[in-house]
């Protein structure tokens, strides 16, 4: 809601500054999504004036965005019945078509996927399906598994992608800061620190002068 509440517009997204972008997503996932969208909207705007492709062969040009991603804003966007296949859709075909096997492929999901679609009103048929995925890993052992796409999500607590989120959080509200601060702030070792933030000046969220470290924007 406070995102949409200070970008209510594609518009809004593209003219913002990376700062305010990071600010508002604080709590909505990976930052560096947050920088893809920004990237996003500042294409649309200069490429599509201001509206949001319709087609999957142009939104797979934006950053950030695959065919499954193109596909899924197609469909809740405008009400258009694509295919596409995320980890709750998945669960469902999986609980209830393939109860028996291991290390099913995707491909062998989205025929049913297309066979149950409902072209008249697909928004609602996906939002329904995705609830029903949640409730079923609630009752049952996650189905997916099962699937061969299924990856363990590595231990968030101590990890790299927890300190990268502090730091961000910290040049949230600093604007900027040392390495030195920055590693006592975190009590994390000199060594990891340049590793983490090679990772950040990757993804192009930070810039760095000498040992002062800066949000990108």
């Amino acid at each position: 809601k406070e995102w949409l509440r200070r970008f209510p517009t594609i518009k809004d997204v593209a003219r913002a500054s990376t700062h305010e972008v990071l600010e508002a997503w604080q709590g909505l996932g990976y930052n560096r999504r947050a920088l893809s969208i920004k990237k996003a909207a500042e294409s649309i705007v200069a490429r599509h004036d201001s509206k949001v492709p319709k087609s999957v062969f142009d939104l797979v040009k934006l950053p950030g965005i695959g065919s499954y991603t193109a596909s899924a804003v197609i469909t809740f966007a405008y009400n258009r019945p694509l295919v596409f296949i995320e980890t709750n859709i998945r669960t469902v075909f999986l609980h209830h078509f393939f109860e028996d096997r291991d290390d099913i492929d995707d491909r062998e999901l989205l025929p049913r996927i297309e066979q149950a679609l409902d072209d008249k009103s697909p928004r609602e048929w996906y939002w329904a399906l995705m609830d029903y995925g949640a409730h079923l890993k609630k009752e049952h052992k996650n189905p997916s598994r099962r699937s061969k796409h299924h990856t363990v999500q590595s231990r968030f607590e101590g990890s790299d992608r927890q300190v990268r989120g502090k730091i961000i959080t910290l040049l949230i509200a600093d604007k900027k800061a040392t390495m030195a601060h920055i590693q006592k702030v975190l009590d994390i070792s000199a060594d990891r620190l340049k590793s983490i933030l090679t990772g950040l000046k990757r993804d192009g969220l930070i810039t760095q002068t000498g040992k002062t470290i800066m949000l990108v924007g």
